[in-house]
């Protein structure tokens, strides 16, 4: 098992990546793509073929964060480990993140997803779309019974991608992903409130 680091964090490679994955330099794009500050609540970061992440590509628990090593390329490894430093940040800031203001606004793009489902022919009962929690019902609807690549076209301008139409968690996650990914600016245009979140951790002396 071989181990890198993470600005003190230590990375700990425990099955070999696609050998078009480089470690180091994924450890690097991590460092310049955010700040040590963004990391305080990891302790720990696995690479590995993991049963425990059932098919998903990564999750933070208990101050670490596990990745799988199926990755194609080190880009994608970098959108997994950001969105898991978001998921991170809800220990410290989930009761200023979720609050009034971010629930309306995830509820308000959730009922107008609605109608442009229903107008499509897609339905499934109209209260799930009300859940702000995820419901793994609601989940399979949009990525099995619509697709993707659907909603993708559907929501081009509602969500900055589908997946943030899972739960208001991954709204977050989601959103901060792509903040640091692409471009700030379309997460302020797309979801004000989730931008100005953002922002306002990002500019946290305790962060």
């Amino acid at each position: 098992m071989m181990e890198y680091y993470i600005y003190n964090i230590p990375l700990f490679l425990v099955d070999a990546p696609e050998e078009s994955v480089d470690i180091p330099s994924f450890c690097t794009d991590v460092e310049e793509y955010l700040p040590a500050r963004l990391l305080k609540n990891i302790e720990v970061v696995y690479i590995g073929n993991f049963k425990e992440l059932a098919g998903r590509n990564a999750m933070y628990s208990n101050g670490g964060i596990y990745m799988t090593a199926t990755e194609p390329t080190n880009f994608d490894m970098l959108e997994n480990f950001i969105h898991e430093v978001a998921h991170s940040l809800e220990a410290q800031y989930g009761m200023y993140i979720y609050d009034k203001s971010l629930i309306n606004e995830f509820k308000g793009k959730r009922e107008r997803l609605r109608h442009l489902l229903e107008a499509e022919g897609y339905k499934i009962n109209p209260h799930l779309y009300g859940f702000t929690e995820y419901n793994e019902k609601f989940d399979n609807f949009l990525a099995n019974e619509v697709g993707y690549p659907t909603l993708l076209s559907l929501t081009m301008g509602l969500f900055v991608s589908p997946y943030g139409a899972t739960s208001i968690q991954e709204y977050f996650a989601n959103g901060f992903e792509k903040y640091y990914l692409e471009n700030p600016r379309t997460v302020r245009d797309t979801s004000p409130v989730l931008y100005r979140k953002i922002e306002e951790i990002i500019n946290d002396d305790e962060a």
